[in-house]
C-alpha cells in the first residue's frame, strides 16, 4: 500500500508521519486489497480537518472529518474508513 501524506498549513511531523502510518496498517489489516492511499491533513482556524481517499480494487472509497484536535480527527477518519472498507469486502464477496 503506496501512502501519500499531503499538509496544507500544518506541517507534516514524524510524529504524525509515524501516527498515520500507523493507523492505516490497521485498515489493511481488515482489507489487503488498498493500492494507494492519498490522505490530506489541514489546518483551518479552529479547526482540524483530515480526509483520505483509498484506491481499491473494484473502486475507491473517501472520507472526510473535522476536530480541534488533529490525531482525534485521524482517529475519526480511520474509523470511517474502516466501515467503509468492511462494507467494500463483504460487497465484492456477495459477487
Amino acid at each position: 500500500m503506496q501512502l501519500n501524506l499531503t499538509g496544507r498549513h500544518v506541517e507534516i511531523t514524524d510524529s504524525l508521519r509515524d501516527y498515520v502510518n500507523t493507523k492505516f496498517a490497521k485498515l489493511e489489516r481488515h482489507f489487503d486489497h488498498i493500492n494507494n492511499v492519498h490522505v490530506i491533513l489541514d489546518v483551518e482556524k479552529l479547526s482540524q480537518k483530515a480526509e483520505a481517499t483509498l484506491h481499491v480494487n473494484g473502486g475507491e472509497l473517501f472520507a472526510s472529518t473535522e476536530h480541534q484536535d488533529m490525531y482525534a480527527a485521524i482517529d475519526s477518519l480511520i474509523d470511517k474508513l474502516d466501515r467503509q472498507v468492511i462494507k467494500h469486502k463483504e460487497k465484492l464477496a456477495r459477487h
